[in-house]
Parts: C-alpha cells; structure tokens; sequence
C-alpha cells in the first residue's frame, strides 16, 4: 500500500508531453513514473538472475517433475478460499460452484498434491480481488513496477493487499507463535516463485533477447494477460503461447499472449 501511495504522489508530479502525438502516446501507455518503474524494473531483473533463477535451475535439476507438479497443486489448493471468494463476489456462481467442487474432491481423492479434478475436467483458475474491482467497473489506473512483486497496476496493487485478507492463512499468521506459521505468507510466494520460475526461465532469456524494450514488452504482456483473466478466457489454453512473470509473488499472474501479440511485441517496442 505504500508503494501505491507513492506512486500517486509521483504520478501527480509527472508532466504530459506537449506535442500532441507524444500526449497520445503517454496517456495510452499510463506509465506516468516510467524512469522510476524502469529503475525497479533492472532491479528485479538483477535479483532473478542473481538469485531466483539460479535457485529455480537447481530446483528443477534436483527434483523430478511429479514432485514440482504436487508444490504447484498443493500452492493453489491453498489459494481456494480467497478463489472462491472472488469468484463469488464477481458473482459467477458456476465458477465459484467449479472452485469449491475442485477443493472438496482434490482434499479427498488427491490429498491436496494431486489435481484428480482438473483430469475429470474441472481445471484450476486463478481469481483475485484485482480483478474483482474490474468486474465492478474500478479502472486499472497507472502501471506500476513494485519491487520483488514485478508488473502491477494502483487496481491490481490494492487488490493484492485486499487478498492478503481475505486468506484464512494470515489470521492464523497473526495468531501463530511459531515460525513457520507466522511467515507463510513470504515461505508460500518465494515457494510459488521459484517453482514458476523453474518452468519458464528459457522463455524469459528468449524474450528479453529477442525484445527490443524488454520493459515495454513486459508491461503489454501484463496488461493482456490482466485483460484475459478478467474476461475469464483460459490465458493457459492450447492457443496461447506462455511467456513468464518475474515475480515473487506469483498468484498466477503469469503471462500468457497468442502467438501473434507475442511476435508483435518482440518485433517492436510495445505500446
């Protein structure tokens, strides 16, 4: 929240190009802080190639892809209650009927581990109260870069704090005195992030090589991935080709484009 809070003073402080094509081009971007975000930006690049993906190479090297795929299964198992919240709150009744039938029979017949209800085709989706907002008509106000959590926006920001209470998780946190309790929510997302990471650290090299403006083409990638999922259209489908987060909190906030928007972005500086 206070990044959010920081960004608004900054952004107040920004001043739109006078030619008018420019102020086109700077209000259709919404990157008002642009040097600072891109500051944070070669931040958190050099923190996933110093630290994450060196760690998410030797995680994939050392455990065999049964064992990741139950942490993938087990981390969003214990995303349910805040899915199901958002779902409801969005009012999609099917979805959130989906949501709490994935619990129930992946609790049962897959111990939390194993995903037996996205074979009998009922797949997991990712639901958050960012996008909540935006089924509520709330704009997604200007793009941010926040520090270890990667591409966001003042919407998506607020929403991610709004999560946090909305997990049964963090009031045990609160009421916990034992360490591993107290800090799940840190031990969870660098969990998260370091599984991610292990799946699609090739695509990353092969994008910001092939990118003109790697920045750019992060933050449309974003932007389409966040315009997906709230549509509710399945970013993860055949069709979609997957291009990854830098995030270390991923809450499924992975990037997906077609195959075209991805060419497009690699061959010119997005948006």
């Amino acid at each position: 929240m206070a990044a959010a809070v920081l960004v608004l003073g900054l952004a107040g402080c920004a001043t739109p190009p006078d030619d008018p094509e420019a102020r086109a081009a700077f209000q259709e971007t919404n990157d008002p802080i642009e040097p600072v975000n891109r500051a944070i930006f070669e931040f958190n690049l050099f923190v996933d190639k110093t630290i994450l993906r060196p760690v998410a190479q030797v995680y994939e090297l050392v455990l065999p892809d049964l064992v990741r795929d139950g942490v993938r299964n087990f981390l969003r198992h214990l995303k349910t209650p805040v899915i199901l919240a958002n779902d409801l709150m969005q009012g999609e009744m099917e979805r959130a009927g989906t949501t709490m039938g994935r619990f129930i029979f992946n609790t049962v017949a897959g111990i939390g581990f194993f995903d037996p209800a996205g074979e009998a085709g009922h797949p997991y989706h990712p639901e958050d109260f960012g996008q909540t907002l935006a089924v509520w008509g709330v704009g997604d106000g200007p793009y941010l870069m926040l520090p270890f959590l990667g591409p966001s926006n003042l919407r998506d920001a607020g929403g991610f704090v709004a999560d946090r209470y909305l997990n049964p998780l963090t009031y045990w946190a609160d009421n916990s005195e034992r360490w591993v309790i107290e800090n799940n929510a840190i031990i969870l997302g660098v969990t998260e992030a370091v599984d991610m990471r292990s799946r699609n650290y090739r695509q990353l090299q092969d994008l910001e090589e092939t990118s003109l403006d790697f920045y750019a083409t992060v933050r449309s990638l974003y932007r389409q991935t966040r315009q997906s999922l709230i549509e509710n259209r399945d970013p993860g489908s055949d069709e979609t080709s997957p291009v990854p987060s830098m995030s270390l909190d991923e809450l499924d906030y992975e990037f997906y484009a077609t195959d075209d928007e991805l060419v497009a972005s690699q061959a010119v500086p997005a948006e």
